[in-house]
């Protein structure tokens, strides 16, 4: 077998119709440019690597014993990467044809930037708006509290969300979707890949600031295309919120230091606070409904506050 051009890097963990779909997408076209692919089992318990092996066993499969989370399983699968680009797809994506092939084509031609990524689109074709600006301090107070529902908090989360681009057509931008994003190898390897400190999210957002702090810049491709069902392998995990807290204040601490960490924890204050409030609303007559939510809040909060 031939060098390949690409190393596309899969990562699974109990999505095993939706991973053999990935896998189908990939195979099911003839590449312009060589590729290998790399799955990394997160230690599912559905059978999805035995899956994987027997319907395509030309791919290398990575089996974990246990659940490295995101930023783990794909730098463990970055690592044995031959392919002079890399790209990490998420499980739950299935590539339109030529997709990869122009991703590879834009970073050849354009040495100033440092990643790409695809328009992703919903199974119905319809285009998903994840694209995203740099969190800054403003954003993490009007996203976390009710300074975010009117002007000028709503504005700040706008543009946090850029809300004002319809992701239809090709540009730069800070932060593009994580579901799909191809960089240099050898530039995945000079940034270290993901910080495994962000274990499950703010990785890929802290990836990108990387790649910008030394100069290069992201592009969005509007013409290249990948369906993608939205949040397959989080929406299993428990206790998502409170790691996206965590891997937040981390992103902050990292990026902004410790005035960073201190404004998240008031932060996300506000909003335990409003949440606390909302429990008690929405419990009016029902004390141990609304105790028992609130001691899931406590606890949550308390998991929060040791990292």
């Amino acid at each position: 077998m031939s060098t390949p051009v690409l190393s596309v890097v899969v990562l699974s963990w109990n999505t095993k119709d939706l991973t053999l779909a990935c896998l189908g997408a990939l195979f099911g076209e003839q590449p312009k440019h060589a590729r290998e692919v790399i799955v990394v089992d997160n230690g599912s318990h559905d059978g999805s690597a035995d899956a994987i092996a027997q319907r395509h066993p030309q791919v290398v499969l990575l089996r974990n014993p246990d659940n490295r989370l995101y930023a783990g399983g794909n730098n463990q699968g970055a690592a044995v990467a031959k392919g002079e680009f890399v790209v990490t797809l998420n499980s739950d994506t299935e590539v339109r044809p030529g997709a990869l092939d122009a991703l590879v084509d834009f970073l050849r031609e354009h040495p100033d930037h440092g990643a790409v990524a695809p328009r992703l689109s919903d199974p119905d074709g319809s285009v998903q708006h994840a694209c995203q600006r740099f969190p800054t301090l403003l954003t993490a107070l009007c996203y976390d509290s009710w300074w975010g529902t009117f002007w000028p908090g709503r504005g700040i989360v706008d543009r946090y969300l850029m809300r004002d681009f319809d992701h239809l057509t090709s540009r730069d931008v800070d932060q593009p979707p994580g579901a799909c994003c191809m960089l240099r190898t050898a530039d995945w390897r000079e940034l270290g890949g993901f910080d495994e400190q962000l274990a499950l999210f703010y990785n890929d957002v802290d990836l990108c600031k990387r790649i910008w702090q030394r100069g290069q810049k992201i592009r969005y491709l509007a013409e290249a295309e990948v369906m993608h069902h939205r949040g397959a392998s989080t929406r299993n995990f428990a206790k998502m919120l409170v790691i996206w807290h965590k891997n937040r204040l981390s992103y902050y601490r990292k990026h902004y230091g410790a005035l960073g960490a201190f404004w998240v924890r008031l932060c996300v204050r506000l909003r335990i606070w409003e949440e606390w409030r909302k429990i008690g609303r929405r419990n009016r007559g029902d004390k141990g409904r609304r105790d028992a939510e609130r001691d899931h809040l406590r606890q949550a909060q308390r998991e929060l506050w040791s990292s």
